[in-house]
């Protein structure tokens, strides 16, 4: 640690974190110059280079990689250490870095961040909201301190614990053929139009699981976000699997339809993800300590 400063390490995670110098010294209101040299001399001072040096980014090496949760740490542990000289109630404060799968953050948000935002005012959350592939991706590179995913997440640095169920339907236009029936069985889908997310998305998997087991139908979009399916669903451009939280307002206004479909199975999790190696900070901890959550799920 001799000869290692905070800066030094500000402008490695910082540079990590956001991929170019540039972005780094913004962040850290730095010339970049100044933040350049603060690289070079942490790396002189290891005796290794951190980056593998491209045309336009800097991409973590080896090395880097393992540098990086060390580097967070010892941030976040000076942090502490400087809250808790100056702070006698020791409250919490810094930032929170959080992601949500889509559903997560445009319909559960309120769920998931309002008892930590209400208790922690001196905290500044930040919220990334993607699909669950990107918040896991973000997670295992250490861009995000915690996640908030849909489905399953295999992947031997996460840790994923069970927060709630979640459950989807089969939605349809109220002039839809298939919503005049009342008992409907797996033949009736034969044909069907179909509306989906994105691939990378939880929903689209278990969308993709769930047609599996009916009969041969047409995928006629794919969209990026429940709003946009749910309009398409509405204009009658096909049928949808959604989330069930997304089509409450809706559903009640009588702009869409939901199928009853108990011949699928259509019962997920939400669950929170967090990379193993990741120092479990004051800030992060209180945050699992705000979310109500189930058991612990497999872990491998």
């Amino acid at each position: 640690m001799i000869g290692i400063t905070p800066r030094q390490l500000e402008v490695f995670v910082a540079i990590a974190v956001g991929g170019t110098v540039r972005a780094a010294a913004e962040q850290l209101h730095l010339t970049q110059p100044a933040a350049s040299m603060a690289l070079a001399e942490l790396e002189r001072s290891l005796g290794t280079p951190l980056f593998d040096r491209t045309q336009r980014r800097l991409q973590l090496n080896a090395h880097g990689r393992r540098t990086l949760p060390l580097a967070q740490e010892l941030l976040e542990r000076m942090r502490e250490l400087t809250a808790r000289a100056t702070d006698s109630d020791e409250r919490l404060v810094g930032e929170l870095h959080v992601g949500a799968s889509n559903t997560v953050g445009n319909y559960l948000v309120g769920d998931l961040l309002g008892r930590f935002v209400t208790a922690h005012p001196q905290v500044a959350v930040k919220l990334r909201v993607d699909n669950s592939a990107e918040i896991v991706a973000a997670v295992l590179d250490y861009r995000l301190d915690i996640g908030c995913i849909e489905g399953p997440a295999a992947h031997p640095d996460l840790e994923l614990l069970r927060w709630r169920d979640d459950t989807l339907c089969v939605c349809a236009a109220p002039g839809h053929p298939l919503a005049r029936r009342r008992r409907l069985q797996p033949a009736d889908f034969a044909g069907a139009r179909w509306i989906l997310r994105e691939a990378g998305s939880a929903t689209r998997t278990q969308a993709e699981r769930a047609l599996a087991s009916l009969p041969a139908g047409e995928t006629v979009l794919e969209l990026d976000q429940s709003e946009s399916i749910k309009q398409a669903v509405i204009a009658g451009l096909g049928l949808a699997l959604l989330p069930a939280v997304s089509v409450v307002d809706a559903q009640s206004a009588g702009r869409l339809v939901v199928l009853r479909t108990p011949f699928l199975n259509l019962k997920r999790q939400l669950s929170l993800v967090l990379h193993r190696r990741k120092y479990r900070s004051a800030l992060l901890q209180g945050f699992l300590e705000s979310v109500p959550m189930g058991s612990s799920m497999s872990r491998k």
